[in-house]
Protein backbone atom coordinates (compact mmCIF):
# COMPACT_ATOMS: atom_id res chain seq x y z
CA UNK A 1 0.00 0.00 0.00
CA UNK A 2 1.03 3.42 -1.23
CA UNK A 3 1.66 6.02 1.64
CA UNK A 4 -0.12 8.91 1.20
CA UNK A 5 2.19 12.52 1.39
CA UNK A 6 1.32 14.91 3.46
CA UNK A 7 0.00 18.25 2.02
CA UNK A 8 -0.37 21.57 3.28
CA UNK A 9 -3.52 22.46 4.60
CA UNK A 10 -5.68 24.42 2.14
CA UNK A 11 -6.10 27.07 4.93
CA UNK A 12 -3.07 27.41 6.84
CA UNK A 13 -2.32 29.45 9.93
CA UNK A 14 0.79 31.35 9.14
CA UNK A 15 1.19 32.14 12.82
CA UNK A 16 0.71 28.43 14.05
CA UNK A 17 3.06 27.10 11.37
CA UNK A 18 5.77 29.99 11.87
CA UNK A 19 5.60 28.95 15.86
CA UNK A 20 5.95 25.18 14.83
CA UNK A 21 9.08 25.85 12.30
CA UNK A 22 11.03 27.54 15.45
CA UNK A 23 10.40 24.61 17.20
CA UNK A 24 11.79 22.22 14.61
CA UNK A 25 14.40 24.86 14.19
CA UNK A 26 15.47 24.66 17.56
CA UNK A 27 15.33 21.00 17.86
CA UNK A 28 17.67 20.34 15.10
CA UNK A 29 19.89 23.54 15.61
CA UNK A 30 19.75 23.98 19.30
CA UNK A 31 20.81 27.49 20.00
CA UNK A 32 19.61 30.18 17.17
CA UNK A 33 19.93 34.09 17.41
CA UNK A 34 16.52 35.58 16.67
CA UNK A 35 17.86 37.58 13.65
CA UNK A 36 18.79 34.11 12.19
CA UNK A 37 15.17 32.69 12.96
CA UNK A 38 13.70 35.80 11.42
CA UNK A 39 15.52 35.48 8.01
CA UNK A 40 14.90 31.34 8.09
CA UNK A 41 11.22 32.06 8.02
CA UNK A 42 10.89 35.42 5.96
CA UNK A 43 9.46 37.70 8.44
CA UNK A 44 10.06 40.68 10.89
CA UNK A 45 12.50 40.40 13.56
CA UNK A 46 9.33 41.99 15.46
CA UNK A 47 7.11 39.13 14.97
CA UNK A 48 9.77 36.55 15.60
CA UNK A 49 10.44 38.11 18.96
CA UNK A 50 6.34 37.42 19.72
CA UNK A 51 6.64 34.18 18.42
CA UNK A 52 9.52 33.44 20.81
CA UNK A 53 8.38 34.69 23.27
CA UNK A 54 5.16 32.73 23.45
CA UNK A 55 7.70 29.51 23.01
CA UNK A 56 9.50 31.03 25.87
CA UNK A 57 6.46 31.20 28.53
CA UNK A 58 5.31 28.17 27.42
CA UNK A 59 8.52 26.20 28.20
CA UNK A 60 9.38 25.47 24.52
CA UNK A 61 12.51 28.16 24.46
CA UNK A 62 14.97 29.48 26.83
CA UNK A 63 16.84 32.46 26.20
CA UNK A 64 20.60 32.03 27.58
CA UNK A 65 22.65 35.32 28.56
CA UNK A 66 24.75 35.80 25.21
CA UNK A 67 20.36 36.17 24.20
CA UNK A 68 20.56 32.98 22.04
CA UNK A 69 17.34 30.93 22.15
CA UNK A 70 17.61 27.03 22.97
CA UNK A 71 15.62 24.58 23.64
CA UNK A 72 13.14 24.97 26.69
CA UNK A 73 12.28 22.34 29.36
CA UNK A 74 9.04 21.45 27.13
CA UNK A 75 10.94 20.13 23.97
CA UNK A 76 12.21 17.26 25.96
CA UNK A 77 9.41 16.61 28.74
CA UNK A 78 7.93 13.14 27.88
CA UNK A 79 4.42 12.45 27.42
CA UNK A 80 1.50 12.07 29.95
CA UNK A 81 0.27 9.03 28.45
CA UNK A 82 -2.12 8.56 31.13
CA UNK A 83 -5.68 9.24 32.13
CA UNK A 84 -4.90 9.70 35.96
CA UNK A 85 -3.44 13.38 35.22
CA UNK A 86 -6.88 14.07 33.58
CA UNK A 87 -9.02 12.64 36.22
CA UNK A 88 -7.19 14.56 39.02
CA UNK A 89 -7.38 17.72 36.81
CA UNK A 90 -11.12 17.59 36.46
CA UNK A 91 -12.16 16.28 40.53
CA UNK A 92 -9.49 19.23 41.68
CA UNK A 93 -10.72 22.22 39.10
CA UNK A 94 -13.41 22.88 41.50
CA UNK A 95 -11.48 23.63 44.47
CA UNK A 96 -8.79 25.79 42.71
CA UNK A 97 -11.73 27.98 41.09
CA UNK A 98 -13.02 28.14 44.95
CA UNK A 99 -9.44 29.06 45.98
CA UNK A 100 -8.66 31.40 43.04
CA UNK A 101 -11.65 33.42 43.92
CA UNK A 102 -10.72 33.12 47.76
CA UNK A 103 -7.61 34.99 47.17
CA UNK A 104 -8.13 36.92 43.57
CA UNK A 105 -4.89 34.81 42.73
CA UNK A 106 -3.88 32.45 39.97
CA UNK A 107 -4.10 28.64 41.15
CA UNK A 108 -1.92 25.90 39.84
CA UNK A 109 -2.33 22.23 39.43
CA UNK A 110 1.26 20.62 38.97
CA UNK A 111 2.69 17.23 38.51
CA UNK A 112 6.22 16.61 39.00
CA UNK A 113 8.22 14.57 35.73
CA UNK A 114 11.76 13.99 37.11
CA UNK A 115 13.69 17.45 37.17
CA UNK A 116 10.96 19.32 36.08
CA UNK A 117 7.06 19.93 37.01
CA UNK A 118 4.09 20.15 34.43
CA UNK A 119 1.36 22.50 35.18
CA UNK A 120 -2.03 20.35 34.35
CA UNK A 121 -4.33 23.15 35.28
CA UNK A 122 -4.69 26.86 36.09
CA UNK A 123 -7.23 29.03 37.07
CA UNK A 124 -6.26 32.71 36.38
CA UNK A 125 -7.37 35.75 38.65
CA UNK A 126 -9.40 38.58 37.30
CA UNK A 127 -7.25 41.46 38.93
CA UNK A 128 -5.44 43.67 36.51
CA UNK A 129 -1.85 43.39 38.20
CA UNK A 130 -1.94 38.98 37.97
CA UNK A 131 0.07 35.87 36.84
CA UNK A 132 -1.04 34.00 33.86
CA UNK A 133 -2.29 30.57 32.36
CA UNK A 134 0.46 27.88 32.76
CA UNK A 135 -1.33 25.07 31.99
CA UNK A 136 0.81 22.81 29.58
CA UNK A 137 3.95 24.86 30.78
CA UNK A 138 7.35 22.53 31.84
CA UNK A 139 9.44 24.60 34.23
CA UNK A 140 11.95 22.98 36.48
CA UNK A 141 11.17 21.77 39.71
CA UNK A 142 13.80 23.63 41.68
CA UNK A 143 12.76 27.27 41.02
CA UNK A 144 8.85 26.63 41.44
CA UNK A 145 6.99 26.65 44.67
CA UNK A 146 4.96 23.58 43.68
CA UNK A 147 8.24 21.42 42.18
CA UNK A 148 10.52 22.27 45.90
CA UNK A 149 6.63 21.27 47.91
CA UNK A 150 7.24 17.43 45.73
CA UNK A 151 10.85 17.53 45.49
CA UNK A 152 10.98 17.83 49.90
CA UNK A 153 9.75 13.93 49.84
CA UNK A 154 12.35 12.29 47.92
CA UNK A 155 15.42 11.17 50.10
CA UNK A 156 18.52 12.67 49.16
CA UNK A 157 20.38 9.68 47.23
CA UNK A 158 17.63 9.95 44.84
CA UNK A 159 17.89 13.95 44.40
CA UNK A 160 21.78 12.86 44.63
CA UNK A 161 20.69 11.02 41.25
CA UNK A 162 18.65 13.37 39.71
CA UNK A 163 21.11 16.34 39.73
CA UNK A 164 24.46 14.50 40.62
CA UNK A 165 24.25 12.33 38.59
CA UNK A 166 25.63 12.02 34.94
CA UNK A 167 22.38 11.85 33.12
CA UNK A 168 21.84 15.01 34.69
CA UNK A 169 24.77 16.90 32.98
CA UNK A 170 23.15 15.47 29.43
CA UNK A 171 19.65 16.43 30.66
CA UNK A 172 20.60 19.93 31.43
CA UNK A 173 19.87 20.26 35.17
CA UNK A 174 23.02 19.27 36.73
CA UNK A 175 23.98 21.37 39.81
CA UNK A 176 27.43 21.70 41.26
CA UNK A 177 27.99 20.94 44.95
CA UNK A 178 27.70 23.81 46.55
CA UNK A 179 24.30 24.17 44.79
CA UNK A 180 23.45 20.96 45.58
CA UNK A 181 23.67 21.42 49.47
CA UNK A 182 22.13 24.70 49.13
CA UNK A 183 18.98 22.79 47.26
CA UNK A 184 19.12 20.03 50.46
CA UNK A 185 18.69 23.08 53.27
CA UNK A 186 15.81 24.37 51.38
CA UNK A 187 13.47 21.37 51.02
CA UNK A 188 14.43 20.57 54.55
CA UNK A 189 12.77 24.14 55.10
CA UNK A 190 9.94 23.23 53.12
CA UNK A 191 9.50 19.81 54.66
CA UNK A 192 9.37 21.14 58.07
CA UNK A 193 6.87 24.67 57.58
CA UNK A 194 4.88 22.03 55.33
CA UNK A 195 4.94 24.69 51.94
CA UNK A 196 7.42 25.95 50.02
CA UNK A 197 7.98 29.55 48.58
CA UNK A 198 9.18 30.91 44.88
CA UNK A 199 10.52 34.30 45.22
CA UNK A 200 11.06 35.04 41.50
CA UNK A 201 12.70 32.28 41.14
CA UNK A 202 11.46 31.21 37.71
CA UNK A 203 10.29 34.49 36.46
CA UNK A 204 10.89 38.06 37.26
CA UNK A 205 8.11 40.14 39.50
CA UNK A 206 6.34 36.47 40.24
CA UNK A 207 6.25 34.60 43.66
CA UNK A 208 4.16 31.60 44.46
CA UNK A 209 3.22 29.16 47.44
CA UNK A 210 3.16 25.75 47.07
CA UNK A 211 1.84 22.89 48.55
CA UNK A 212 1.78 19.12 47.82
CA UNK A 213 -1.22 16.64 48.14
CA UNK A 214 -0.19 13.42 50.01
CA UNK A 215 -2.28 10.32 49.49
CA UNK A 216 -3.18 8.38 52.60
CA UNK A 217 0.87 6.62 52.67
CA UNK A 218 1.55 10.27 52.80
CA UNK A 219 3.80 10.13 49.05
CA UNK A 220 2.72 13.10 47.35
CA UNK A 221 0.46 12.87 44.60
CA UNK A 222 0.52 16.58 43.24
CA UNK A 223 1.09 19.75 44.47
CA UNK A 224 -1.05 23.17 44.51
CA UNK A 225 -0.01 26.79 44.45
CA UNK A 226 -1.01 30.10 44.64
CA UNK A 227 0.64 32.25 42.33
CA UNK A 228 0.93 35.89 42.71
CA UNK A 229 2.69 39.78 41.58
CA UNK A 230 5.51 39.41 44.45
CA UNK A 231 4.42 42.77 45.60
CA UNK A 232 1.56 40.63 46.98
CA UNK A 233 3.45 37.31 48.11
CA UNK A 234 3.75 38.44 51.66
CA UNK A 235 0.02 38.44 51.98
CA UNK A 236 -0.04 34.60 51.52
CA UNK A 237 2.16 33.94 54.39
CA UNK A 238 0.46 35.29 56.93
CA UNK A 239 -0.94 32.88 59.44
CA UNK A 240 -4.40 33.44 58.14
CA UNK A 241 -3.67 32.79 55.05
CA UNK A 242 -1.65 29.74 55.46
CA UNK A 243 -4.47 28.52 57.70
CA UNK A 244 -6.73 28.55 54.76
CA UNK A 245 -4.35 27.08 52.01
CA UNK A 246 -3.51 24.00 54.69
CA UNK A 247 -7.32 23.22 54.72
CA UNK A 248 -7.40 23.26 50.81
CA UNK A 249 -4.90 21.00 50.73
CA UNK A 250 -7.21 18.60 53.28
CA UNK A 251 -9.86 19.32 51.02
CA UNK A 252 -7.83 18.08 47.70
CA UNK A 253 -6.65 15.30 49.18
CA UNK A 254 -9.61 14.29 50.69
CA UNK A 255 -11.86 14.81 47.06
CA UNK A 256 -9.28 12.55 45.38
CA UNK A 257 -9.29 9.69 48.41
CA UNK A 258 -13.39 9.96 47.24
CA UNK A 259 -12.67 9.82 43.67
CA UNK A 260 -10.53 6.55 44.35
CA UNK A 261 -7.33 8.68 42.93
CA UNK A 262 -4.92 8.50 46.05
CA UNK A 263 -2.55 6.68 44.75
CA UNK A 264 0.26 8.44 42.55
CA UNK A 265 0.87 8.04 38.79
CA UNK A 266 3.40 5.12 38.22
CA UNK A 267 6.79 6.62 37.31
Amino acid sequence: MRKQSIQRPPYPITSVDNALRIVQILRDQGSVRLTDVAAELGIAVSTAHRLMAMLVYRGFAIQDDSKRYAPGPALGARALNTSWNREIRQVLQPLLEELCIRFDETTNLVVRVGAHVRFLHSVEAHSVLRVGDRAGTVLPARTTSGGKALLCHENTDYLARLYLGKGSLTAGHALDRAQFDSLLGELDTVREQGYAVNREESEGGIGAIGMSILGDDGRPLAAYSVATPIVRLDRLLKAGALEQLFEARKEMASALRGAGLDHPEPA
